[in-house]
């Protein structure tokens, strides 16, 4: 059995509770055929680089899965018929990464907002754009 890591995008307009539900589906899809879920990472509704059957948005997941290969063609013939499904990518690796992806550190990390920084318009030096034309 091969490690592979699993990352599919699904329509905008589809709530999260489905999402997870469609994830479940797929994830009895491996462990039925004796392969096992790793880890899975549902990453949010995220803004696509460009619009994928008509929509700007999808929700992302990600499994990092340990099957055979059967297993893995039917998992992508199931996906590539469900039309809730935009697009996936399924790729082989060594070894599950611990700890949360890229994708989880990057939400995680972000900086909260906090107050605006007020400046008048008096306070901040104004460049001077006057010019001295006379000769000494």
């Amino acid at each position: 059995m091969r490690l592979y890591e699993s990352v599919f995008i699904a329509r905008q307009d589809i709530t999260s509770a489905q999402v997870e539900t469609m994830a479940d589906e797929f994830a009895e899809i491996i462990t039925s055929a004796g392969g096992s879920i790793k880890k899975r990472e549902y990453w949010g509704l995220r803004s696509l680089a460009y619009r994928i059957k008509k929509n700007r948005k999808g929700h992302y997941v990600m499994f990092n899965i340990e099957t055979n290969s059967d297993a893995l063609r039917e998992y992508e013939r199931i996906m590539g018929l469900n039309e809730d499904v935009l697009r996936f990518l399924n790729i082989s690796i060594e070894e599950v990464e611990e700890g949360p992806s890229i994708m989880m550190q990057a939400k995680s990390e972000r900086p909260s907002r906090g107050p605006r920084d007020q400046h008048n318009s008096d306070d901040s030096p104004a460049a001077d754009t006057t010019q001295d034309d006379s000769e000494d």
